[in-house]
């Protein structure tokens, strides 16, 4: 069940690879993540020292937030993933010139969990050239529809 989607995403890229990372939350950020208080818009995926960390993703607190913990919205948080995984991905992104982007939060046996794409970024042709596949195909169910 998805939580919160990257629209954006693949309008801005190719993906063509995921992955599903856990992720390492503050109790406060699971309660808001479950209230469906998080935004994925500006956020990105970096490698650093073997490990993977989210950054950029807004998660704003809920009012009842206790009062001793002092919550930061878009802090770093860290991604987790399997060594192998990991491996895998530093090799793409640093050699094949691939990003990492964040495309949904969803639930996965209870937990939250976070799939990230492996990316290539699209040109400003291949953006116009996917909406105009995607009005076509609106268009197409349109007449569809007329015609029964």
């Amino acid at each position: 069940m998805s939580i919160v989607d990257n629209k954006k995403a693949f309008h801005d890229y190719f993906v063509e690879e995921r992955f599903e990372a856990g992720l390492v939350l503050e109790g406060w950020e699971a309660k808001a993540i479950r209230a469906g208080r998080a935004q994925l818009k500006e956020a990105y995926v970096v490698v650093k020292n073997g490990e993977v960390f989210l950054i950029g993703a807004h998660i704003s607190p809920l009012t009842t937030a206790s009062t001793h913990v002092n919550p930061d919205p878009v802090r770093t948080r860290k991604l987790l993933l399997h060594q192998r995984e990991i491996e895998r991905l530093i090799g793409k992104v640093e050699r094949a010139g691939y990003a990492l982007i964040p495309l949904d939060l969803h639930f996965s046996k209870g937990r939250i969990k976070l799939a990230i794409g492996l990316a290539k970024g699209k040109k400003q042709y291949d953006k116009r050239e996917s909406e105009k596949e995607r009005d076509w195909e609106r268009e197409k169910a349109r007449l569809i529809r007329e015609k029964r």
